[in-house]
């Protein structure tokens, strides 16, 4: 589906570590650029006409977030260099804020690194507490064992949408009606789904999502933070600096910007916003819904094939997404990684920076394919005529 957009493509490189990032469009190189041939300049300092031009692009691409997962205002739109760093920001500015000793923040051993490190740092330094919410035997997160894991000192829930090794989509509406009844706030890590699936922060009634522009065949270095603007209006800035301030006169006399500005000190990843715009913009056309209908077709197909093959164990055998997590029986991950890199096919190995998810699923490492639009069953073919003869990978790794 639209490779010819994408010319990385054209190596005869087969790519499947969409998980980790995602190739560009055409569309999107084109963009960034133009900022860099026809109009560079800073974003919100120039009273320029190229200044203005910046000024117009990188705010219509805030319209642009705003509409793809229906905030409700666009000052609910905070730009980052990541959802690492947004899902740092909510923990440090606003949650060191308001928790108190004793206080508990819910995840699961199947998140992200960047939804855990950030918790175990403010329950370090606040005394706080970090518990799991139990998984089921498919490493699913149910309401049923949400409500199980719920304490009285319960503050905070933090999850991933969708996690990046076994691919799970949690019911995060329902976790957020459950959480909202008892006072607790709820955080969503939409790295892995705001490229894949259709995301209504007003229907879903979360407090705050991030996700990364890269992810969703944007550039690097560029995220977002939503957050309700009633809970942005309390988040302090961690970064201080040129234009997120109107005026300092004094120690006593600092007065900052309204929402967005004051959240985006210094000069902003301009390229990256624009770029991201665009990755929208690209995305919309082709639509979220047919994107994840076609990434399950996908799924559905490989594993089908995996299934047939005895020496083939696979982690996460249901998913309604297009990660799959396997090892080949008696090989390490990183092994069978090397050995498809020999016939150019790119897949992840390792924990994936989920480290404690190993409690779970009794294992340390896997391979991890992770589809997107672009990516085809005949490439899936070819992976699998390499991973069908157990023999052949041991000979050639040896």
């Amino acid at each position: 589906m639209n490779r010819e957009d994408f010319p990385f493509l054209y190596n005869n490189i087969i790519y499947l570590d969409n998980g980790a990032t995602t190739q560009k469009p055409l569309s999107v190189v084109k963009k960034i650029e133009e900022y860099y041939t026809d109009y560079t300049a800073n974003a919100h300092r120039g009273d320029y006409k190229i200044s203005l031009k910046v000024d117009t692009e990188y705010e219509m691409v805030r319209n642009l977030v705003k509409d793809f997962i229906n905030a409700k205002d666009r000052s609910e739109i905070v730009f980052t260099s990541g959802a690492t760093e947004s899902l740092n920001y909510i923990a440090t500015g606003f949650f060191s804020n308001i928790l108190e000793p004793n206080d508990e923040i819910l995840i699961t051993k199947a998140e992200h690194a960047s939804n855990v490190l950030p918790w175990f740092r403010l329950a370090k330094e606040l005394d706080l507490k970090v518990n799991y919410i139990d998984l089921d035997t498919n490493y699913y997160v149910t309401v049923a064992n949400v409500l199980k894991a719920i304490t009285p000192n319960t503050r905070v829930i933090s999850l991933a949408y969708v996690t990046n090794v076994i691919g799970d989509i949690r019911p995060i509406k329902e976790i957020c009606k459950i959480a909202h009844e008892r006072g607790i706030f709820v955080v969503v890590d939409g790295a892995q789904s705001v490229a894949h699936l259709k995301t209504d922060v007003q229907d879903l009634d979360c407090d705050f999502l991030v996700f990364s522009g890269h992810k969703m065949c944007g550039p690097t270095g560029i995220g977002v933070l939503y957050g309700k603007k009633e809970l942005l209006e309390n988040l302090e800035p961690i970064n201080l600096g040129g234009g997120m301030n109107e005026s300092f006169d004094s120690i006593e006399d600092v007065y900052l910007k309204p929402l967005p500005t004051r959240l985006e000190a210094g000069t902003p990843n301009i390229e990256g916003v624009i770029g991201l715009g665009e990755a929208i913009r690209y995305i919309n056309k082709i639509g979220l819904d047919k994107i994840h209908e076609y990434e399950v077709e996908l799924r559905k197909y490989f594993i089908d094939k995996l299934l047939t093959l005895s020496h083939i164990d696979i982690i996460n055998l249901e998913a309604d997404t297009g990660i799959i997590s396997f090892n080949v029986e008696g090989i390490f991950s990183q092994d069978v990684a090397v050995y498809l890199d020999k016939y150019n096919i790119c897949v992840r190995a390792g924990n994936h920076c989920a480290k404690i998810l190993k409690d779970e699923v009794g294992v340390k490492n896997t391979c991890r394919i992770s589809l997107y639009f672009y990516n085809t069953k005949e490439e899936l073919d070819k992976v699998f005529e390499l991973l069908k003869d157990k023999n052949k990978i041991l000979k050639e790794m040896i």
